[in-house]
């Protein structure tokens, strides 16, 4: 995976790399909330684990942005403190949209399981993502299936949701069925 460090502490931040970096993840590292943000919104990656106190943008600023910024898909956001740990962080963190919490100093085997965690839940919103694209069509009528459990013209489906219109034909295999339908009700 690739995964986007935001930390200020440099031995904390070596620390981070070189392990995340055994586990044969490739690694981009940032040295404040606001390099993060610029580096992130100019490349996103699927995975961040960022220090909460920084100097600028704290952590959950940056997860915030994250998750605002438009045609992202989701992000896995590990949150990196020293902090007390109480019911108080933990829900100022979760309202930031924060996935996963972690306190320093730096557990390997910790970082290393929520990393599997991570990959699952990317996989799975990928598998999601991809069935959302997909659009029911009847086999025998070519109508559409909408959210509302309601049937309705290809045609008008498509014009909903692109605006697009169209204009009808018949293609030279569909007008030599036509033809020999003719013939035969003769």
């Amino acid at each position: 995976m690739k995964i986007l460090i935001a930390e200020d502490e440099a031995v904390a931040s070596q620390v981070l790399q070189l392990t995340l970096e055994h586990m044969g993840h490739e690694v981009v590292v940032t040295r404040s909330g606001t390099e993060a943000w610029e580096t992130f919104d100019r490349a996103p990656v699927r995975v961040v684990v960022s220090d909460w106190m920084m100097p600028g943008m704290d952590g959950l600023e940056f997860c915030h942005r994250v998750r605002g910024r438009p045609d992202t898909p989701y992000i896995y956001f590990i949150l990196l403190t020293a902090l007390d740990t109480d019911a108080e962080n933990y829900d100022l963190a979760t309202k930031a949209g924060i996935d996963d919490f972690l306190t320093k100093p730096l557990d390997a085997i910790a970082i290393q399981m929520r990393l599997r965690v991570a990959d699952r839940i990317l996989w799975f919103t990928r598998e999601v993502h991809q069935l959302k694209q997909l659009i029911p069509i009847c086999a025998y009528c070519h109508k559409i299936h909408t959210a509302t459990d309601y049937w309705e013209r290809f045609e008008t489906y498509i014009k909903q949701q692109t605006g697009s219109e169209f204009s009808h034909g018949i293609c030279p295999e569909c007008l030599e069925a036509e033809r020999a339908k003719l013939k035969c009700a003769s």
